[in-house]
């Protein structure tokens, strides 16, 4: 493993989330690191929080969804490995080094993601804490390195999502006819594969996730309209449907 990871977090209205998200990065982050915050128009002091902060600002006018957001800090980006996180993510101690150690474990693993507490898939496992100090404290234990816990998979969803740069110059960007949101992950899992690249769980590293704050903030009413016609976009694209996809391997929940 190399250098600089840069952290890309999208956020939309979320700055309680955020403030938590960068704290986290900050107390249990050991190897360098950027993060790049690309603000979708937010109007609750995103925009101040992060240059009080001196964090790496993006702030785009409107809310243009995930994938676009993603792709605007991925331009920026200076890493030797590139990460997008959600802003509803917590990170835990040693979490970025033993990703690393994942990622880099063999030449042809393109993209890791870790365990957490809310997800689709084989990524969600059951923890036992019932809030962030307990959270914390399961992580020490949890977060130790352990190959034996690695599980090579077909889809890492993207709320924690670890990539080499070697992938992006070979497979691209996201595909922005996602937005603004869902599937856009599973995408670039496939097309990282067709590229030659494997995909690792690193089932020895724990995140905290809320659970779809922004998505669920903005759409209410249409938060499954949304899913389901980013599902049908994905089979017209490829001729697959991810949710059989997603059972074949195994990874659903």
């Amino acid at each position: 493993m190399s250098g600089l990871t840069s952290i890309i977090i999208p956020t939309f209205n979320g700055l309680h989330l955020l403030r938590t998200c960068v704290d986290h990065i900050r107390a249990y982050t050991e190897v360098p690191y950027e993060i790049i915050v690309v603000d979708n128009g937010s109007r609750d002091g995103t925009g101040e929080y992060c240059l009080r902060e001196k964090l790496l600002l993006i702030s785009l006018p409107d809310n243009t969804g995930f994938p676009v957001a993603c792709n605007r800090g991925l331009r920026m980006a200076s890493g030797d490995q590139l990460l997008l996180l959600n802003n509803d993510v917590f990170v835990s101690p040693r979490w970025l080094t033993l990703l690393l150690e994942a990622l880099y474990s063999r030449e042809e693993i393109g993209i890791v993601g870790p365990v957490t507490n809310y997800a689709s898939g084989i990524q969600q496992v059951k923890a036992g804490y019932t809030d962030i100090t307990g959270y914390i404290h399961e992580a020490e234990r949890w977060n130790v390195t352990n190959p034996g816990r690695w599980q090579e998979v077909n889809r890492i969803v993207g709320l924690c999502y670890l990539f080499k740069r070697t992938v992006m110059n070979r497979v691209g960007l996201l595909d922005e006819m996602f937005s603004p949101g869902h599937y856009e992950d599973d995408d670039y899992c496939y097309r990282a594969r067709l590229g030659g690249f494997k995909l690792l769980v690193a089932g020895n590293v724990l995140v905290h996730h809320e659970g779809s704050a922004s998505f669920r903030n903005r759409f209410p009413g249409g938060f499954q309209d949304l899913i389901e016609r980013n599902r049908k976009r994905f089979v017209e694209k490829w001729n697959v449907d991810p949710l059989q996809f997603i059972e074949e391997r195994g990874d659903a929940s």
